[in-house]
C-alpha cells in the first residue's frame, strides 16, 4: 500500500436530517500524523462531518475511505472500524456504574482480545499518561469535568485507534478544566496521532494544528496551515467569523 495514501478520504460527502442540508460536497484529506482542526460558526455542519467519518452518522452521499477501504456499513466489520477510529464526545460518555480502570479497560477486552491483565496494566500507563492516574478506583461521578474527559480520551487510546475525532471535547467544561484536556491533546499532537478536532479553542487550532478547516454552512470554506488562516483568511465569511471569536 502506497504511504502517501491519505488516512482519511472523504469525496463528495453530503449529508441532509430532513429538509435541512448540513453537509454539502466534502473534499477532505488527512494524511497520518496530522492534526487537523475544524471549526466554524454553529451548525455549519462539524459535528456531523466528524460523525460521519466513523459511521455514527451515515452520509447520505459521496464516499468516505479509512485506509484505502470504504466505511462498512454494519456488524463486526463496523465494530472494528470503530476500534480503528477513536472518538472523544463532548458529554464523555464513561458508563456510570464503573470504575475508571474499567472503563479504559472495557473495550481492550471485548473488542480487541486483550487478556484482562494485559488490558489492566495498559489502563493504568494510559491514566498515568494522562494525569489521572491516582483514580483509576473511583466511579465517573466522583471526577471533575476536566478529569473525566481525560479518562475518555485514555479510553479512546486504549484501543489503539489509527486516528482520534474529537468532537467539542472541551464544551462541556468549566473554563479552570479546559486547559487540562487541551494539554493532554496537544501532548498527543505534538506525538504523531493523527487526528480530527472540532473546537472552538482558537488557541489549541494555532498551536496544535497541521491544518485549519474551516466551515460554513455545510461546506469547507477554506483549509489552511494555522498561521495562513489565522493571518490572511482568504473569504469574508471566515473573515466575520474570526473578527467575533477574537474578540472576546
Amino acid at each position: 500500500m502506497s504511504t502517501d495514501q491519505p488516512l482519511v478520504r472523504l469525496r463528495g460527502v453530503g449529508k441532509s436530517f430532513g429538509s435541512a442540508r448540513v453537509l454539502t460536497g466534502i473534499d477532505l484529506d488527512v494524511r497520518r500524523g496530522e492534526v487537523v482542526v475544524v471549526i466554524g460558526p454553529s451548525g455549519s455542519g462539524k459535528s456531523t462531518l466528524c460523525r460521519c467519518v466513523n459511521r455514527l452518522e451515515t452520509a447520505d452521499e459521496g464516499s468516505i475511505e479509512i485506509e484505502g477501504r470504504p466505511l462498512p456499513a454494519e456488524g463486526a466489520d463496523l465494530a472494528r472500524l470503530r476500534a480503528d477510529v477513536g472518538m472523544v464526545f463532548q458529554s464523555f460518555n464513561l458508563f456510570a456504574h464503573k470504575t475508571v480502570r474499567d472503563n479504559v479497560m472495557l473495550g481492550p477486552v471485548r473488542v480487541r482480545g486483550l487478556s484482562r491483565a494485559d488490558a489492566r496494566k495498559r489502563a493504568e500507563e494510559l491514566l498515568e499518561r494522562v494525569g489521572v492516574g491516582a483514580h483509576g478506583d473511583k466511579y465517573p461521578a466522583q471526577l471533575s469535568g476536566g478529569q473525566q474527559q481525560r479518562v475518555a480520551i485514555a479510553r479512546a487510546l486504549a484501543m489503539e485507534p489509527r486516528v482520534l475525532l474529537f468532537d467539542e471535547p472541551t464544551s462541556a467544561l468549566d473554563p479552570e478544566m479546559i486547559h487540562e484536556v487541551l494539554d493532554v491533546m496537544t501532548a498527543l499532537a505534538a506525538e504523531g496521532m493523527t487526528m480530527i478536532v472540532v473546537t472552538h479553542e482558537m488557541g489549541f487550532a494555532r498551536k496544535a494544528a497541521d491544518r485549519v478547516v474551516f466551515m460554513a454552512e455545510g461546506r469547507i470554506a477554506e483549509s489552511a496551515a494555522p498561521e495562513d488562516f489565522f493571518g490572511s483568511p482568504q473569504t469574508e465569511r471566515a473573515r466575520d467569523f474570526l473578527a467575533r471569536v477574537l474578540s472576546h
